[in-house]
């Protein structure tokens, strides 16, 4: 488990995918991509399989977010491992619909 915070950049140890924290809960998280536990962009990526359950694939630019929503990650190298917080998939942050201009 890691305390993350915001600025910090991770990558996956299975795939390409690279993340930068854009929001972070006050407590440790374990963030995993491709089914295995993600690393500092300092150490070198271990290889092996991608786990079948986090195989969807992460998008350049997009942002991802836990079902709390205190936990927000923006992709800045996509992969093809999905990224989980915890043992859950993390979704797709969806865009705030603009008010009406009539």
């Amino acid at each position: 488990m890691t305390q993350l915070k915001a600025g910090t950049r991770m990558r996956s140890a299975v795939c390409k995918t690279e993340v930068m924290v854009i929001a972070a809960p006050a407590t440790e998280v374990e963030l995993s991509c491709g089914g295995a536990p993600m690393i500092a962009m300092t150490e070198e990526p271990s290889g092996g399989d991608i786990d079948a359950d986090f195989a969807e694939g992460t998008l350049l630019g997009k942002r991802y977010t836990n079902e709390a929503g205190d936990l927000e990650l923006l992709c800045t190298k996509p992969g093809d491992g999905s990224l989980a917080a915890a043992g859950a998939a993390l979704g797709l942050k969806e865009a705030k619909p603009l008010p009406s201009s009539d």
